[in-house]
């Protein structure tokens, strides 16, 4: 089905949709004020594998959300890698780009390249834009501390655990965005009762460890405690997944959709000796959570 409004769309795979993404997005959003629609076409995340990293950053769910939440996109257009892939470019500017989401505007990053094998660039864009009858912005590189802000440096600060790093160059907090799943229910029986998130497959896992979070309820957003591992003291499935523990709230999440943004890290994962020792630590890191800031609002910007 097409888009039945003139659309300015931001093209690219936007894993992790970091600052140099969102100027990318930007650059669409801009042309609202001259009657474009803000639009975005991406692919699904699992195209990260094919450019050889190391897991993707966000879900194709969670880039969506943010890109609508916090972006302003309100078209977007995330087709299958299979449905565009033998695409030409040309075939790619007038069947996805004319006649799938009737774009007057496209912007994009320096490196971006699209149609089958990868082998048309933003300069053959430009091309096809003068072809097709739309304009095209070139979104130069974001820089910080005098480095690119790129995915794969994203990728690797959070397999080093550096939450403030890497949620400065997102530009919000590191999130997850899922079906809140049933776990054990362990920790409602030594009093700490958790939500359990499930990663994708072919996700990245952040370095294993307990973090400082914000967890948004439908009362609003919460102080927390999240786990990221594997739980060694209580499994040895040796699955990951992310364990979060609401301070002061005793609502029902279980099948909710939930935003759980990590801010900081407060140490490595651990296996403890029994249960006791395990309840103990939490109660500690619980303790060093509520000494770090209240009311902090993930998304204040």
């Amino acid at each position: 089905m097409s888009v039945r409004t003139k659309t300015a769309v931001a093209l690219g795979l936007f894993d992790g949709v970091h600052q140099g993404h969102r100027a990318v997005l930007q650059a669409a959003l801009r042309q609202k004020p001259n009657g474009l629609t803000p639009a975005a076409f991406t692919f699904h995340s699992e195209m990260a594998a094919h450019k050889g990293a190391a897991g993707f950053i966000y879900t194709t769910d969670t880039k969506r959300w943010l890109m609508e939440q916090e972006c302003g996109m309100e078209q977007i257009y995330a087709p299958s890698f299979e449905l565009v892939s033998s695409l030409t470019g040309d075939e790619f500017a007038k069947t996805i780009l004319l006649e799938r989401m009737n774009a007057a505007f496209v912007s994009c990053g320096e490196d971006f390249r699209f149609g089958k094998c990868a082998l048309w660039d933003v300069q053959d864009l430009v091309k096809f834009g003068r072809k097709y009858g739309f304009a095209v912005e070139i979104v130069e590189e974001v820089r910080m501390g005098g480095k690119v802000i790129s995915s794969t440096s994203i990728r690797e600060l959070l397999l080093q655990g550096n939450l403030q790093e890497v949620n400065r160059l997102l530009g919000s907090p590191y999130l997850l965005h899922s079906q809140v799943m049933h776990g054990a229910h362990l920790g409602s029986t030594i009093g700490f009762a958790t939500i359990n998130q499930h990663f994708a497959e072919g996700q990245l896992v952040p370095m294993y460890g307990v973090y400082a979070s914000e967890t948004q309820t439908p009362e609003g957003w919460f102080p927390s405690v999240t786990n990221v591992g594997v739980k060694p003291t209580v499994t040895s499935a040796g699955i990951p997944l992310a364990e979060t523990h609401i301070l002061d709230y005793t609502g029902d999440l279980y099948g909710k959709t939930v935003t759980v943004a990590l801010t900081g890290r407060l140490r490595g994962e651990q296996k403890f000796d029994s249960l006791d020792a395990l309840t103990t630590q939490l109660g500690r890191d619980i303790a060093m959570r509520r000494q770090l800031s209240k009311n902090y609002h993930p998304f204040n910007t």
